[in-house]
């Protein structure tokens, strides 16, 4: 079942800005959890992570940007690992 807040998104309610706060927040209800440290980490490393705009020097998030981002995350239900992975053993 896909979490309410990245089945649709409310057009108006797209373009608001979240601060990291709102934006973890955000994301918990979403069915990921990254504490806010972590957010800001992922922008000063450049780490693949959400996208963000700067109002001065503070981040804030627009909500569709991060409804995007959260489902790239997400993969498709799997039942094992997929074939890439299986040919990696430790050994």
């Amino acid at each position: 079942m896909i979490p309410q807040d990245l089945q649709t998104g409310d057009d108006r309610a797209d373009d608001d800005l979240l601060t990291r706060t709102e934006a973890s927040a955000f994301l918990a209800q979403c069915g990921i959890r990254l504490k806010p440290a972590t957010l800001a980490r992922l922008w000063s490393t450049g780490s693949n992570g959400p996208p963000c705009r700067h109002i001065r020097s503070r981040p804030y998030y627009p909500r569709g940007l991060l409804r995007d981002w959260a489902r790239a995350q997400m993969t498709d239900v799997r039942t094992g690992a997929p074939p890439a992975a299986r040919g990696r053993r430790r050994g």
